[in-house]
């Protein structure tokens, strides 16, 4: 049997209207798994939802804001309600104000921002953790950001954030490693997303030199990881940070470094 194989489990995507939370609702699907969808932009889930229908897959779309304990908790309780298990979650949902340096930063934005990303992913794996305890165990993987391991220059909030669920997950990975729940974190560097794609051809150009393989990545890239994190083939794997980055986060390697096996 393929080790990816999700059939007759049970995933959850919070953050899942577009991007890589789509793009991972969707290899959850095409793995086997009947998924829950989870976000604020409902029109968006059913879109995303209706995608996975229409190739043969299960999918439900559940309007969710993350930060708040009541919605976090229906998330969950439609899974159980609607497939009656809980067996993998990504909480893949973030948020943050825009780039400034750190004193000009609105107070009431950079709340937001941890309100979104560590409560939220407080809040997502406090109600996924029961589920997945009575089902006999699971997998779960939060999306945190390089950036949560090195920094980056007028992004404190989404900085503080990221470092805020890397930790969570660490922490919940020891508390509950011998109880058959697995729980890690993806980091990825410059992807392919949305918010890349509006940013333009030379913003995305520049995203792609500084990784050392000198390319932006795909929404896809990290999908199968998640999934990855979340099969059997990853069974004897908790509490890491895995970064999907190009490279970035093995050290710099400026253009022509080497030329001809010596160094410049």
């Amino acid at each position: 049997m393929d080790d990816l194989t999700m059939r007759g489990r049970v995933a959850l995507v919070a953050g899942a209207s577009k991007g890589i939370g789509a793009a991972a609702a969707e290899a959850f699907a095409a793995a086997g798994a009947a998924v829950v969808l989870g976000a604020r932009d409902a029109a968006a889930l059913e879109s995303v939802a209706k995608r996975i229908e229409a190739r043969g897959g299960q999918a439900i779309a559940v309007r969710t804001d993350v930060a708040d304990l009541a919605s976090a908790r229906n998330l969950v309780d439609q899974a159980l309600a609607r497939y009656g298990r809980l067996d993998a979650a990504f909480n893949n949902a973030t948020d943050g104000p825009r780039p400034a340096p750190l004193a000009d930063v609105d107070a009431g934005e950079f709340d937001q921002g941890i309100a979104t990303n560590v409560r939220g992913t407080f809040l997502g794996m406090k109600f996924q953790i029961p589920a997945m305890l009575r089902g006999g165990g699971g997998a779960i993987v939060n999306m945190a950001s390089i950036a949560g391991l090195n920094g980056t220059a007028n992004l404190s909030a989404y900085v503080a954030g990221k470092a805020g669920i890397i930790g969570l997950t660490k922490v919940a990975a020891l508390d509950y490693a011998d109880q058959g729940i697995r729980v890690n974190v993806v980091a990825p560097g410059p992807i392919l997303t949305h918010h890349l794609a509006a940013a333009g051809p030379e913003a995305q150009r520049l995203a792609g030199l500084s990784t050392p393989m000198r390319r932006t990545g795909t929404v896809a890239e990290v999908a199968r990881a998640v999934l990855w994190l979340c099969s059997q083939q990853s069974s004897f794997i908790t509490g890491i940070v895995l970064p999907i980055d190009g490279g970035q986060s093995a050290g710099n390697k400026p253009p022509q470094m080497y030329r001809q096996g010596q160094p410049t």
